[in-house]
């Protein structure tokens, strides 16, 4: 049963030995980190008072919660952080199975790192020793809800640099009211005298489909905003001045590539990351990602270490200081300030490495890589016709949302469909044997393949697709995407075998067996239940119950010592 199924007893009764429990399945806490003349960057307040930060994450969110000082941000800036939580923490007051279980890869709890969303103000105030008023207000969550976070931080953070401390109370309040993310579910969520309506994405969701029409509840005061996504970006305002190099971009993503992304401030960095980063959905990525990366961060020795390879990860700087730091990897997007208004922006060239200058600040992607695909001429006309037409950006954003969904099928079809035909046939799995083994990856038996189902049936585009699937192989995202897929059908070979014990003759079958041999078929039975019940195997309805009533019966036929013994393990 799904303890979310409609009726939120079970989640009442989690409220009442938990506190916080509903605020601390959308945010960890909220942080409050201004500047301090003698300390520099310091954490004023965190709420919840009682959410234990280590004092590694607590200096990590500092120095992540202020732009860079070359970045000039006047005014009111936003912008995403990633950061690495501290090794052995407590885990989350909330259980993320349910959640993790029936949301897209991409949209899961983090169990190993938070995000950050920053709303930074810097004004000129001459009451203050600096002459500048300097605070972020700041959302630590294990969700990746970009587009909601900053919604809110919208709505509170002006209000709070008025009213301080007993306005974060409050709303922290109002959020611990909100009914937990659901995937699947759409909500109402108020927030101070507003109402968001939200949906949650599921894993069941069409890839690419628009979002089902919210409707909002009927005398409902005030009438709700409603949010047409809580997590995707503005694709075509990231990358509308690298257009022409998107195949490039898609491809060094899918591969895990280490890449640099300098750029003119936080705001920049963090939305061309997280714009990459998700590029190749619905294929998970894989790797390691820094949407806003400062010399303070803790993994600064680790990343730029230049006495091994640079590691799979996507940094975001604004620091000019990094240019020299990273002259040893291979990839870097160096790029301007991102403008909507007026002409396109000027393409992005691609230069080579040692062209890459301390003190020249041309945009541009410095590498060596040569692409294996060729580009989508026909989307770059579109994009450009429909720019030059006034087409809104939501809608250009949406054929590159699209057509980026669609390279990233067309590729992992085949693969998906290789996989399929490792898992061994259903009538393969009896009762009384143990379920049988998935085959193993052969990435040549894979290779045969793609004569007759490769990615040509699905894409138009030309190249060495062989050879991009073989570098692919070499990936963290091959290796998570073939974990993921080997876990899902291990866990279906599970559930088929339990259903088919379930509709075995248990009880016909141990009339004639010794009690050693029921007994060992009572333990393995159990074994089985418990796993399956932990994991939360998706098995039809009233199988396990089915399970558990065939065990009882059986332990009921036994000698009573052995009952007893039974019955108390």
């Amino acid at each position: 049963m799904d303890p979310f199924d409609g009726s939120s007893s079970l989640r009442h009764d989690e409220d009442s030995w938990c506190p916080w429990a509903r605020f601390s399945s959308w945010l960890e806490c909220v942080c409050v980190v201004t500047f301090d003349l003698e300390l520099g960057q310091a954490i004023e307040l965190v709420y919840p008072q009682d959410v234990k930060l280590t004092e590694k994450e607590k200096t990590s969110i500092c120095y992540l919660s202020f732009p860079d000082s070359y970045s000039g941000c006047l005014g009111d800036t936003q912008f995403s952080f990633r950061l690495r939580q501290s090794v052995g923490r407590r885990t989350s007051r909330f259980t993320d199975d349910v959640y993790n279980r029936d949301a897209p890869l991409s949209l899961q709890r983090e169990t190993s790192h938070f995000f950050g969303f920053v709303y930074f103000r810097q004004v000129k105030d001459i009451s203050v020793k600096r002459g500048y008023f300097q605070k972020s207000l700041v959302l630590v969550s294990r969700l990746p809800y970009t587009h909601l976070f900053h919604s809110l931080l919208q709505i509170i953070a002006p209000e709070f640099f008025e009213k301080q401390e007993p306005c974060l109370e409050a709303v922290c309040n109002e959020i611990d009211q909100w009914a937990s993310p659901v995937p699947g579910l759409t909500l109402n969520l108020p927030l101070m005298g507003a109402v968001l309506q939200v949906r949650i994405p599921s894993k069941t969701d069409k890839p690419g489909g628009s979002p089902i029409r919210q409707t909002p509840r009927e005398n409902l005061l005030p009438a709700p905003t409603v949010l047409p996504t809580i997590h995707e970006l503005d694709l075509f305002k990231c990358f509308q001045s690298v257009l022409i190099h998107l195949q490039m971009l898609w491809e060094l993503m899918l591969l895990g590539e280490p890449v640099v992304v300098m750029a003119p401030s936080p705001t920049v960095s963090s939305e061309i990351v997280l714009a990459l980063v998700s590029s190749i959905s619905p294929l998970k990525f894989c790797c390691d990602f820094r949407p806003y990366f400062t010399i303070h961060d803790s993994e600064f020795r680790e990343y730029t270490t230049r006495t091994q390879a640079p590691p799979n990860v996507v940094l975001g700087v604004t620091n000019p200081f990094f240019i020299k730091t990273f002259q040893t990897w291979p990839h870097i997007v160096r790029l301007g300030e991102i403008k909507m208004a007026g002409d396109l922006p000027k393409q992005v060239k691609v230069k080579k490495l040692s062209k890459l200058k301390t003190l020249d600040t041309k945009p541009g992607i410095y590498t060596a890589y040569k692409t294996f695909l060729h580009k989508d001429k026909i989307l770059i006309k579109r994009l450009l016709k429909g720019f030059q037409r006034k087409r809104p950006s939501e809608v250009q954003s949406a054929i590159l949302r699209r057509h980026l969904l669609e390279l990233t099928q067309s590729f992992i079809i085949p693969l998906e469909r290789y996989m399929a035909s490792l898992m061994p046939l259903q009538r393969s799995v009896t009762p009384w044997k143990t379920p049988p083994q998935i085959r193993p990856f052969s990435q040549e038996e894979f290779m045969s393949t793609l004569d007759h189902t490769g990615p040509q049936l699905t894409s138009m585009l030309k190249g060495d697709w062989m050879g991009l699937y073989r570098k692919f192989f070499r990936s963290p995202n091959f290796n998570g995407w073939y974990r993921q897929r080997n876990k899902e059908m291990t866990q279906k070979l599970e559930s088929l075998h339990l259903e088919v014990i379930c509709d075995a003759d248990l009880l016909g079958w141990a009339k004639d067996k010794s009690e050693v041999e029921i007994v060992d078929l009572i333990l393995k039975l159990r074994e089985k239940l418990n796993k399956a019940r932990q994991q939360q195997l998706q098995v039809k309805d009233g199988v396990l119950d089915k399970l558990d009533g065939f065990i009882s019966s059986i332990i009921s036929s036994l000698p009573e010592d052995l009952q007893i013994v039974l019955n108390t393990h």
